[in-house]
């Protein structure tokens, strides 16, 4: 059997449209998961969208719409985002799903059964933006500090989840699996939160009733983060999918670590269920420093990016410009994308293919025993920095052999020399950095797999390139003034 890999994003909150800053997770999610398949992994690729809570029900009624009929519309435009991104998800999730809400239902039942949930009544601060409680030690001045927006009083009958009965279990996990909480910086802050305080959580909502009714009383409704996290393990439940539980690897932003770190380990358990094995807690993308919103109106369409630039441009952009394994920010710049696009994808990249092919197309290719053009070092570095997360660095090592390519044509000048096996050698060499960029930039190097006629398969980097009739390549990227 293959090994698996199963991957997750967070599921994207309805109240408004996809920008940018969600795309970058996805454009990470989907390169691990073409990497992973790339090897010979059985890879489960799941992202979606979350769709209950208050906020989804305040922002629906402002438009005039039913809850569901303005969540499909949203989720819709989602969908359409990550296909113009070229995502290639296994399942799109939707907390609206009924194999879903049947799941939460079960859930909670199995929590109930370990003794976890009681009821009682709530007291506290709220946030609509962020659907997450606060103390007054979280927000001194009783304001969001994402949303820059006051906290509203709630008090209401709930149902709690024990999770003060977790602290140990907790502490335990984060000491035993380091791994379980990426990156360390972000682990330490989780530890040393966990070990202050750790409050029973309000698990249910009456106020509104755009939820999935809780199964223990009728007039409840799920709060919408118990609802939401437990969409990983639904997306397992279907006929087939069990043998990818547990998750490898959760991605989500900064914001969302508390839910993930520390509410969904203790759910899992008191559920009797399996752990996954990493939550990776990756930095925001931010505009002019403030991290990119809908509500903060520095939104940046991804339809109006990939109509300008084009996908691949987009993605390359996001994985290069911004070391995603250190969780920290990244200030996007529309100038800064430009720049990698000219200086890199086409001087580097597009220029390489451009020359190699046309020369290819007037003299012809010769096969030589020789090789110097050896791909085998860089693929085991990219390989290494992909087991890391960092993708940056891995994609600054199939570029360092671009180059070496680009100085090896420059000296060989086979426009003089009119030397096949040069010319060879150079084309076997894209072959192969085709291949390594394929979870990058896969539209790219599908174009140039049909240029130079091979597979996209990590076989075929052991195999030399077939010889057949070349013509010259298309320009792969334009130059953006």
């Amino acid at each position: 059997m293959k090994k698996t890999f199963y991957v997750t994003t967070a599921i994207d909150y309805v109240n408004a449209e996809p920008h940018i800053g969600h795309a970058y997770q996805k454009i990470v999610a989907d390169a691990l998961s073409r990497w992973h398949k790339l090897i010979g992994e059985d890879v489960f690729f799941v992202t979606g969208t979350d769709e209950h809570g208050k906020k989804v029900a305040d922002s629906a009624e402002k438009i005039g719409k039913k809850p569901k009929e303005f969540v499909d519309n949203v989720s819709k435009k989602f969908k359409e985002a990550w296909k113009s991104l070229n995502i290639d998800y296994d399942r799109f999730i939707r907390t609206t799903d009924e194999d879903h809400k049947k799941t939460v239902i079960e859930f909670i039942k199995k929590c109930e059964k370990s003794g976890d949930i009681y009821k009682g009544t709530y007291e506290g601060y709220y946030c609509v933006g962020c659907e997450a409680y606060y103390t007054e030690k979280d927000a001194p001045n009783l304001q969001c500090q994402i949303h820059n927006k006051p906290l509203e009083k709630l008090k209401e009958e709930s149902y709690f989840f024990k999770l003060s009965k977790y602290q140990k279990f907790l502490l335990d996990l984060y000491k035993k699996h380091p791994e379980f909480i990426l990156p360390k910086e972000i682990r330490n802050e989780v530890i040393n939160r966990v070990k202050k305080e750790l409050k029973d959580l309000s698990i249910t909502r009456t106020s509104f009733d755009w939820g999935i009714p809780f199964p223990l009383e009728k007039n409840h409704i799920v709060y919408v983060w118990f609802d939401a996290l437990i969409n990983y393990y639904t997306a397992t439940r279907q006929k087939g999918k069990e043998k990818y539980w547990p998750a490898n690897i959760h991605l989500l932003g900064k914001d969302n670590t508390w839910f993930h770190a520390v509410y969904w380990p203790a759910m899992l358990k008191s559920a009797g269920l399996e752990l996954p094995i990493t939550t990776f807690n990756h930095g925001f993308l931010t505009f002019n420093g403030k991290k990119i919103s809908k509500s903060l109106g520095n939104a940046i369409s991804i339809q109006t990016l990939v109509n300008k630039y084009g996908a691949d441009t987009v993605r390359y952009f996001s994985l290069r410009q911004f070391p995603f394994a250190n969780g920290d920010d990244g200030d996007f710049s529309e100038s800064a994308l430009i720049n990698r696009n000219n200086s890199e994808l086409a001087d580097k990249l597009g220029n390489l293919v451009s020359r190699v092919s046309a020369l290819a197309e007037r003299y012809g290719l010769e096969k030589t025993k020789t090789n110097n053009l050896e791909i085998n070092s860089t693929y085991k570095e990219v390989s290494n920095h992909l087991k890391n997360y960092e993708l940056d660095k891995a994609l600054n090592e199939i570029f360092a052999f671009i180059d070496k390519c680009n100085e090896y044509i420059q000296n060989k000048k086979p426009w003089e020399t009119k030397d096949k096996t040069v010319l060879y050698e150079l084309s076997n060499a894209i072959k192969d950095i085709s291949i390594l960029l394929f979870p990058f930039i896969p539209e790219t190097s599908e174009k140039i797999s049909k240029v130079f006629n091979f597979k996209i398969s990590l076989y075929e980097l052991e195999k030399p390139l077939k010889i057949i009739k070349i013509k010259k390549s298309p320009i792969l990227f334009q130059k953006i003034k």
